[in-house]
C-alpha cells in the first residue's frame, strides 16, 4: 500500500508542471494576441478570458498539489508508522531476549553495549525500514515518470539538463560518508561523557571523601573538549553540503535556460517548456541528493542489524524443560556436585554433597571466595552444574519447572538491589498481588518497618537508582522482607545481615526459628549464628566441604569452624 501511495503522489506531483506550462504558453500566446489587438475593444475581452483561464489553471494545480499532499499523507501513515510499529515489536524481543539469557552472557557483555543494541541499534533499524525504503520509492517512481515525462517533450534537453545530477549524487555521497563517520565518533565520545558522568554521580560519595572534585572535572573537560572537536568538525563538513546542492542545482537550472532558449528560437519547443524542465530539475534534486543519504542510512543499518543479531542468535544456557506446577516440599540432596564458571573457566565446587530434608536449616561458612554463593546460584538455576546431581523432593533440579522453582525460593543474594520504586513496590516485587497489610507484617519481621515509618513519605518513598536514599543495612532488610513476602518453601540469605547491627540480627533470626520453622531455610555466612539452632552446618574451604555437622560436633572437630567460633565468642558474650 505504501509503494503504491508512493507512485500515486508522485503521478499527481508530475501533472503539476504540465498544467503550468499549459498556463505559461497560454500567456506568451494571449500576450502577442494582446498587444496586436490595442486600441480595440476585443482587446478588454481577451484579458478577461485570459484571467478566468488562469484562474482555472490555478485551481487545477492547487486540486493536483491537494492530491498529492493526501497520497503522501497516506504513504507517510503506512510507510513510517509501519517502520515504528517494527521499531516497537523489535526492541520489545530483543528485551524478552535479553532476560532469557543467563549470568554468564550478562559478565561477557557490558551494560552500555546492552543498552545500546535495544535503542540506538533498532533506531538505525528503524530509519531504514521507514525513510530510507520510503525515499527509495520516491526516487525510482519519481525518476521513472519525470523523466519519462522530460524525454516525450524533448530529448536533447533531458540529456543536457541531467548532466550535473549524477556528480550531484556522488558529492552528496562522499560527503554523507564523511559525516556518518564523524557523527559515529561524535557518538562513541558522548557515550564516553555519560558514562564518566553516571560514574561520577554514582560514585560522588568516594570522590568528596578523596578531595577529587578537581582531578575529575579535569577529566571530564578534556573529554568535553574532545567531543567540542569532533562536533565541530561536522560542523565544517556539514557546511560543505548545502552550497554543493545549490551550485549543482544551479548549474542544472542554468543549461536548461540556454538550451531550452536556444531550442525555443528554433521553434522545437515553447517558452512553457523551460519552465516546465526547470520543475522537473528541482523536483529531481532531492530524491537525487538522497541517493548517498539512503546509502549510509542503509549501511548503518546493516552494521546494526548485525549487532542485534549477534545477541539474538544468543542461546540462553538455563532452558524450561518442565511447565508442569507441582508443589515443592523442600527437601535438598547435593550429590558430587561440582562447577566450573563458563565465562571464567575457574573451578568454584569440588564434589560437594550434603542433605537438607524438608524444614530444616543449614548453615554454609567459609573464606570469601571459597564457593558458598555458587551453591545459592545453583539452587535458583543461575546456572546449571558441571557434574553431579542437584535433587530437589528427589527430583533433579534441571526436570524441575524452572519459573515455579525460582517463585517458591526466597533468594537474598550478598549483592542488594532495588529498584527506582516506592518501598512498597520493592517489597512486593516478588508478589506483586500483595496487599498492604502484608507487606507491613513482612517489614516488621524483617526488622525494618521502624526505619521505612520514619521516611518522608512511609512505605511511598522512592528509595532512589539502586535504592541510593537507604543505608546498607535498611536496603538488606527490604530485601529480605522481599524474600519473606512471597512466602516461599525454600529461604536462601547469601550473606545478607552483614550490614545489620546485633539487635536488628536478633529479631530477624527469632522469626526465621519460630515463623518459618517448617521451610527450609539456608543461611551462607562469615559468622556464627547461636541463637538459631541448626540441623546442619557446613564449612567451604576451596570449594570442597572441608567439616560438616551440627554446632556441638563442629567444635569437637577443632578445626576452622571452632577457631571461628572463638574469635567470635567475645562477641556473643557481648551481646548477651
Amino acid at each position: 500500500m505504501g509503494i503504491a501511495f508512493v507512485v500515486v503522489s508522485n503521478y499527481f506531483r508530475v501533472l503539476q508542471p504540465r498544467v503550468i506550462r499549459s498556463a505559461l504558453d497560454l500567456v506568451v500566446e494571449n500576450l502577442n494576441l494582446y498587444q496586436n489587438t490595442a486600441g480595440f475593444e476585443v482587446q478588454t475581452t481577451i484579458q478577461n478570458d485570459l484571467g478566468r483561464t488562469l484562474l482555472i489553471f490555478g485551481a487545477v494545480v492547487l486540486l493536483l498539489a491537494l492530491m498529492m499532499g493526501i497520497f503522501m499523507f497516506f504513504m507517510r501513515q503506512t510507510i513510517i508508522v509501519m517502520s515504528r510499529l517494527i521499531e516497537y515489536d523489535l526492541r520489545n524481543d530483543i528485551f524478552a531476549h535479553y532476560e532469557k539469557l543467563s549470568l554468564a552472557f550478562y559478565k561477557k557483555n557490558n551494560t552500555g553495549d546492552l543498552m545500546a543494541r535495544v535503542s540506538e541499534d533498532v533506531g538505525k533499524v528503524r530509519m531504514y525500514l521507514g525513510p530510507a525504503i520510503m525515499y527509495a520509492i520516491n526516487l525510482v517512481s519519481l525518476f521513472i515518470l519525470v523523466i519519462s515525462s522530460m524525454l516525450s517533450v524533448s530529448y536533447e534537453m533531458t540529456l543536457y539538463s541531467l548532466i550535473p545530477l549524477p556528480l550531484l549524487s556522488i558529492s552528496i555521497y562522499y560527503v554523507s560518508n564523511r559525516i556518518n563517520k564523524k557523527s559515529e565518533k561524535i557518538q562513541a565520545q558522548l557515550s564516553t561523557l555519560n558514562s564518566t558522568s553516571q560514574e561520577v554521580f554514582s560514585g560522588i560519595r568516594v570522590i568528596k571523601s578523596y578531595v577529587q572534585e578537581i582531578p575529575m572535572l579535569r577529566h571530564f573537560t578534556a573529554q568535553s573538549e574532545e567531543f567540542k572537536q569532533k562536533s565541530m568538525s561536522l560542523a565544517r563538513t556539514e557546511a560543505m553540503f548545502h552550497p554543493l546542492m545549490m551550485v549543482l542545482i544551479g548549474a542544472s537550472t542554468l543549461i536548461v535556460i540556454y538550451v531550452g532558449g536556444l531550442q525555443v528560437a528554433k521553434g522545437n519547443i515553447t517558452p512553457g517548456n523551460i519552465a516546465e524542465f526547470v520543475i522537473y530539475i528541482n523536483m529531481l534534486t532531492w530524491p537525487v541528493t538522497a541517493i548517498g543519504w539512503v546509502a549510509s542510512i542503509i549501511q548503518r543499518a546493516a552494521a546494526s542489524q548485525k549487532r542485534i543479531n549477534e545477541f539474538l542468535e544468543a542461546k540462553p544456557d538455563i532452558i524450561n524443560t518442565n511447565h508442569e506446577v507441582i508443589p515443592i516440599k523442600g527437601d535438598i540432596v547435593f550429590k558430587d556436585v561440582s562447577f566450573t564458571y563458563p565465562d571464567t573457566g575457574i573451578q568454584a565446587l569440588k564434589n560437594i554433597n550434603f542433605e537438607l530434608k524438608a524444614g530444616q536449616k543449614m548453615a554454609i561458612i567459609g573464606k570469601t571466595g571459597t564457593g558458598k554463593t555458587t551453591i545459592a546460584d545453583l539452587l535458583v538455576r543461575m546456572y546449571d552444574i558441571s557434574s553431579g546431581e542437584i535433587l530437589i523432593d528427589d527430583r533433579n533440579i534441571q526436570n524441575h519447572n524452572l519459573s515455579y522453582l525460582r517463585e517458591r525460593t526466597g533468594y537474598v543474594p550478598q549483592d542488594v538491589f532495588l529498584f527506582s520504586d516506592t518501598v512498597s513496590g520493592n517489597v512486593a516485587f516478588g508478589k506483586p498481588d500483595v496487599s498492604q497489610e502484608e507487606i507491613e507484617k513482612y517489614t516488621k519481621h524483617a526488622a525494618v518497618y521502624e526505619d521505612i515509618v520514619g521516611l518522608p513519605e512511609g512505605f511511598d518513598t522512592i528509595v532512589g537508582e539502586r535504592g541510593v536514599t537507604l543505608s546498607g543495612g535498611q536496603k538488606q532488610r527490604v530485601s529480605i522482607a522481599r524474600a519473606f513476602v512471597k512466602e516461599p518453601d525454600i529461604i536462601i540469605l547469601d550473606d545478607c545481615l552483614s550490614a545489620v547491627d546485633t539487635s536488628t540480627e536478633q529479631k530477624i533470626l527469632g522469626f526465621l526459628e519460630n515463623e518459618l520453622k517448617d521451610k527450609t531455610t539456608i543461611i551462607i555466612t562469615h559468622r556464627i549464628y547461636s541463637l538459631l539452632d541448626f540441623d546442619k552446618i557446613i564449612v567451604i574451604s576451596d570449594g570442597v566441604v572441608a567439616e560438616e555437622g551440627t554446632h556441638q560436633e563442629l567444635l569437637a572437630l577443632n578445626g576452622f569452624y571452632a577457631e571461628l567460633y572463638e574469635q567470635q565468642k567475645p562477641e556473643e558474650e557481648g551481646i548477651s
